[in-house]
């Protein structure tokens, strides 16, 4: 043990700055939540346009991962083979909704500096 210490005893590591700091840093937070607010609102309105199929496919969707427009080439369209048109639908929009995701992703990052906040 050093010296000056007793057993159950911990050293004083400096402290946490009192009720300043505890504002200071509420504040903090409250303006890191008011960002996010502001940025979540931003990224809702976003759209995300993507394609399958070689472009056949078109989907755009919102930041809210919102199907906003489907546009399919008629050529694509075969009677005998709707499997294969169902296909690039659900890969244009999940290809859209993964782009959303990403963005969002990047944004909070931006914003957190890479912390790793549950929920986000």
């Amino acid at each position: 043990m050093g010296k000056g210490m007793r057993a159950g005893k911990r050293p004083k590591t400096g402290g946490g700055g009192g009720k300043k700091g505890q504002m200071a840093q509420i504040q903090q937070m409250q303006a890191m939540q008011k960002q996010m607010e502001t940025m979540q609102a931003e990224l809702d309105e976003q759209e995300y346009t993507a394609t399958a199929g070689g472009g056949v496919i078109s989907a755009t969707v919102t930041g809210r991962k919102e199907l906003k427009a489907l546009t399919i080439d008629k050529d694509v369209v075969d009677p005998d083979d709707i499997e294969t048109l169902q296909d690039l639908v659900i890969a244009a929009v999940n290809e859209g909704v993964r782009m959303a995701d990403e963005a969002q992703s990047d944004e909070y990052g931006k914003l957190t500096g890479g912390l790793d906040i549950p929920g986000l």
